[in-house]
C-alpha cells in the first residue's frame, strides 16, 4: 500500500473503452462488502463514461453513504451519444451529495447537462506534479524550432486539424520539425500525410508514449501544440508549461482557464487561424524563459492545493442532512415523466437487493480491517504531515 492507498481489483472484465459491461446491480454485493470493510465515510466517483462510477454511487446512496462525483469531461447536447451519456449523468447527480468539476466552464456544461443546483457544484482544478516535469539542464537551441504534440490520436483531440497544419506550418518554415507522441485510430491519417508531402524527415511518429517518458519527448521540443476540438481542462498543457515550453492550443472548452495569456497563444480549431498562431509562437519565442515558466507553475498549480480544496467540498458532504428513501425518489422524479418513473425503479430495486443482502450477509459478519500506523522506514519512523501541509488542509 504506497502511501496508505489500498486499491481493490474489482473482478469485473473490461467491456468496451476499459468500462466494464453495465449490469446495474451486479456491483452490489463487492461494493457492499467494501463500504462496510473499509469503515467508509464518503464515496467519491470520478468521469462520466465509468459504469463502476456510475454503480458504485448508486449502490452507495443507497446505503446511506454521502458521494461526491468529479466530472473530466465536457458534452453536447445533440448528437445520440451525447443525448444518452446526458440522461445517465442526470440518473446518477440526481441523488449526489456535491459535485466537482475541473473548470468553470466544466461547470456550466455540468448543470445544464444534469439539472444540478450551480452551488452544489464546486471547482477544482487539476495540478501537475512539477517535481517530474521540470525543464531541460540545457537551453535547446532555437536554430531549430522543435514543435512537440502529445496525444491519443482520435478525432476528439483534433488529429485531423493536424493532417491539414503540419504541411503548411512546414512550407513556411524550413526550420521547424515536429515530434509526435500517441496512438489511436488517427495515427493512420497523419502517416498517409507525412508520405504524401515527404516529410518522412521533418514529422516523427514515437507512438505510444508511457507517461514515464512524457517529460523526456516534452523537454526535446520548444512549443506544444495542442488541437484538441473539445477540453474540460487539458493537463498535457500544464505538463509542457512546465517542462518550459510555449503552448499553442484551440480555444476550447476550459483551456482559455488553464494558463496566462503570456505562456500559451490560442486559435480557433481552424487550420488557417492555427498556423498564424503557430507563426506567432514562433516569433516570440527568443522571449520565453523555461526555467522561469516553470517557477510560475509551481506558485500556480499544486496538488496540496487541490488537495485542501477537495476535503472542503467533503467537509460539505459529510456535513449534509441525511435523506430517507421517499425523499430520494421525489429528486428522481423531477428527471423527466417516463425517466424519472424509470429511474425510481431502479433504485427502489436496488434498495430491495441491499436489504436482502443484509438479511443473508449482516454487517457484523463482514469482517472489518484494522488500522495501521503508516512509517516511512525504521530511522525516520512514522509518518506525520508537516506544519505546512496540516495549515493548508485546514
Amino acid at each position: 500500500m504506497t502511501g496508505g492507498l489500498k486499491v481493490y481489483y474489482v473482478p469485473w472484465k473490461p467491456f468496451v473503452m476499459q468500462n466494464t459491461l453495465p449490469t446495474f446491480y451486479g456491483t452490489l454485493p463487492i461494493v457492499r462488502t467494501i463500504l462496510i470493510r473499509e469503515k467508509i465515510t464518503l464515496v467519491h466517483g470520478h468521469q462520466a463514461f465509468s459504469t463502476l462510477c456510475h454503480e458504485a454511487l448508486m449502490h452507495a446512496r443507497t446505503m446511506g453513504y454521502k458521494v461526491v462525483f468529479t466530472d473530466h469531461s465536457l458534452y453536447g447536447f445533440a448528437d445520440v451519444g451525447s443525448i444518452h451519456m446526458n440522461k445517465v449523468l442526470q440518473f446518477t447527480l440526481a441523488d449526489v451529495t456535491e459535485a466537482i468539476c475541473v473548470s468553470h466552464t466544466s461547470k456550466e456544461n455540468t448543470v445544464l447537462r444534469s439539472g444540478l443546483p450551480p452551488e452544489r457544484v464546486f471547482v477544482v482544478p487539476n495540478a501537475v506534479d512539477t517535481a517530474m516535469f521540470k525543464p531541460a539542464l540545457n537551453r535547446l537551441s532555437t536554430s531549430e524550432i522543435i514543435i512537440v504534440v502529445v496525444s491519443r490520436l482520435v478525432y476528439r483531440k483534433g488529429a485531423d486539424l493536424l493532417v491539414e497544419v503540419i504541411p503548411e506550418v512546414c512550407r513556411m518554415f524550413a526550420n521547424v520539425r515536429f515530434i509526435i507522441g500517441g496512438d489511436g485510430p488517427k495515427r493512420v491519417r497523419l502517416e498517409e500525410m507525412r508520405e504524401k508531402h515527404g516529410l518522412q524527415d521533418r514529422v516523427e511518429m514515437l507512438g505510444a508514449v508511457p507517461h514515464a517518458r512524457v517529460r523526456s519527448v516534452l523537454i526535446s521540443g520548444h512549443i506544444f501544440l495542442n488541437s484538441s476540438l473539445t477540453e474540460a481542462f487539458c493537463i498535457a498543457i500544464l505538463e509542457a508549461a512546465s517542462c518550459g515550453l510555449l503552448t499553442v492550443s484551440t480555444r476550447v472548452g476550459g483551456v482559455p482557464e488553464v494558463l496566462p495569456d503570456d505562456m500559451v497563444v490560442l486559435a480557433e480549431p481552424d487550420p488557417g487561424d492555427m498556423v498564424q498562431a503557430i507563426k506567432k509562437a514562433i516569433t516570440i519565442l527568443p522571449k520565453i524563459d523555461p526555467q522561469e515558466m516553470h517557477n510560475r507553475m509551481k506558485k500556480l498549480y499544486d496538488w496540496h492545493d487541490v488537495a485542501r480544496r477537495t476535503v472542503i467540498v467533503y467537509d460539505y458532504a459529510v456535513k449534509s442532512s441525511d435523506q430517507n428513501l421517499l425523499e430520494r425518489l421525489s429528486r428522481y422524479l423531477s428527471c423527466g415523466s417516463w425517466a424519472g418513473k424509470l429511474f425510481c425503479l431502479v433504485m427502489i430495486i436496488d434498495f430491495l437487493l441491499w436489504y436482502l443482502l443484509k438479511l443473508w450477509q449482516p454487517d457484523e459478519n463482514i469482517e472489518v480491517v484494522p488500522d495501521f500506523t503508516l512509517t516511512c522506514n525504521r530511522d525516520q519512523g512514522p509518518m506525520h504531515d508537516t506544519d505546512e501541509e496540516r495549515k493548508g488542509l485546514k
